[in-house]
């Protein structure tokens, strides 16, 4: 056995005696042969063995430019040579404020308040008690629940699981939980209305609206993913709806929270997702993509209405008594401020819009295959839901994994993508070339043919 050979089977040894993966049954694992990955350039990662692989999915939707971008790279390095990490609490940080600064004048209108934390799930946390607290605090504390879609995902923390809706991954933990208000999903392929596309003219946005007029007295805030609901299978808003949905809530003196931890920063052909219906939310979450995908931060941006609610005497206590250890990390706002300047300087979300159309013209074949019930895209972001029959559009067995099988098959044709139960997701980097775009499409039509023959 080679010197590499030997270490790789080292650190599967060690890698299934220790570590407790996230999301993953560790029975299948601890049966399975693990992919180890130890390097990455441009597109690709590159595993213990030395086998390339194109990264269909960004490294779960964060990486933005490419791995080991030179100018991220040199940003963490310059901000090592100055400090790694001081705390913002009693004290400021040279990144952290011009970070803040470059965020509130890229954001929707509005927004002029930053406050840091380390992930989607905890952005969401935050902007859910500060929309609770502001309330509150304005002499309102009857406005105190909260409305969600069906089938959301914002996170895992006690309070972004609350106004999730995911039962597979939400639904053991419910006696731990807030009540929440629930809208239908938009979810046309099988809408839980039994409505269909046109004829339906929308009505899960009306049922939204009736619901957020008929609970105006006691709602704090309303939290959508916008334009695409991307854990529960990429599930794409019909035109319209997300601008009914904040018209809604601003009618009715309703908080609007747009989560865009996974479809801001270019993802689905603007810098921000809401921003295509004119949206402007009054609290903004952002992760994932904020540092290109090289280190963990989050932003929660709310408007000076909602922050000025927390202002007031030491003793009011009116303060949000909210913080973590390495909120504003500087080497993390560092890269997050060399990633804004390259999204500027390279056109990345201009080029990536093209990108998704090339995509989706390469995808266009799988369109009619017998077993692909629907392909939703935005952008960059595509799911393929697989189905046992196309015409019926029932699903396939979930103890078959259909969509696990897809990803197997493409792995062994050097890519990586990741299932959510039988869709298939496609979520790459910006910066795919047109050949990388083509590889993608044709590995991933390769990979469904196997998996559901």
């Amino acid at each position: 056995m080679s010197g590499e050979a030997a270490r790789h089977e080292r650190l599967v040894a060690l890698d299934k005696r220790h570590l407790w993966h996230p999301f993953t049954q560790m029975l299948g694992w601890l049966e399975d042969e693990p992919l180890i990955i130890e390097r990455g350039e441009g597109p690709y990662l590159f595993d213990t063995l030395g086998r390339r692989y194109l990264d269909g999915v960004s490294s779960l939707w964060v990486n933005v430019h490419g791995h080991r971008k030179p100018e991220l790279d040199a940003a963490v390095r310059a901000q090592l040579d100055r400090v790694a990490h001081s705390t913002l609490l009693g004290l400021g940080s040279v990144p952290a404020i011009e970070l803040a600064a470059r965020l509130v004048a890229v954001a929707p209108p509005g927004l002029s308040r930053v406050f840091y934390s380390d992930s989607g799930s905890t952005a969401v946390e935050i902007a859910v008690k500060i929309a609770f607290q502001h309330w509150k605090q304005r002499g309102r504390p009857e406005k105190c629940r909260f409305l969600a879609l069906g089938e959301a995902y914002h996170g895992d923390t006690l309070g972004s699981v609350s106004v999730g809706g995911m039962e597979l991954f939400h639904g053991i933990f419910k006696p731990l939980l807030f009540d929440v208000l629930r809208a239908p999903p938009p979810y046309c392929y099988r809408c839980p209305l039994g409505k269909s596309r046109p004829s339906c003219e929308i009505a899960c946005a009306a049922e939204a609206e009736r619901i957020v007029a008929a609970h105006a007295n006691e709602l704090a805030a309303v939290v959508v993913e916008p334009i695409v609901q991307g854990a529960a299978g990429m599930i794409t808003q019909p035109p319209g709806y997300l601008r009914r949905l904040r018209e809604a809530c601003r009618q009715n003196d309703v908080l609007f929270i747009a989560d865009e931890v996974a479809v801001g920063f270019g993802r689905t052909g603007s810098l921000f997702a809401c921003t295509q219906e004119g949206v402007e939310p009054d609290l903004l979450c952002l992760a994932k993509g904020l540092t290109g995908g090289y280190l963990p931060l989050a932003a929660t941006l709310t408007t000076e209405a909602v922050f000025e609610s927390f202002l007031g005497p030491w003793e009011s206590d009116r303060t949000f008594f909210h913080g973590h250890t390495y909120t504003g990390n500087p080497l993390a706002c560092a890269a997050a401020l060399a990633n804004l300047d390259l999204l500027e300087r390279e056109r990345t979300v201009e080029r990536a819009a093209e990108a998704g159309k090339r995509l989706a013209e390469a995808l266009e074949p799988l369109a009619a295959h017998p077993h692909v019930g629907e392909i939703r895209q935005r952008g960059l972001m595509v799911g393929i839901e697989l189905v046992a029959d196309r015409g019926s559009r029932a699903p396939f067995p979930r103890a078959e994994r259909r969509g696990h099988r897809a990803i197997l098959e493409a792995r062994k044709r050097g890519v990586i993508l990741r299932p959510l139960g039988d869709v298939v997701v496609l979520m790459p980097p910006l910066c795919l070339d047109g050949a990388q775009l083509d590889e993608l499409a044709h590995v991933t039509r390769a990979a469904i043919e196997v998996a559901t023959a």
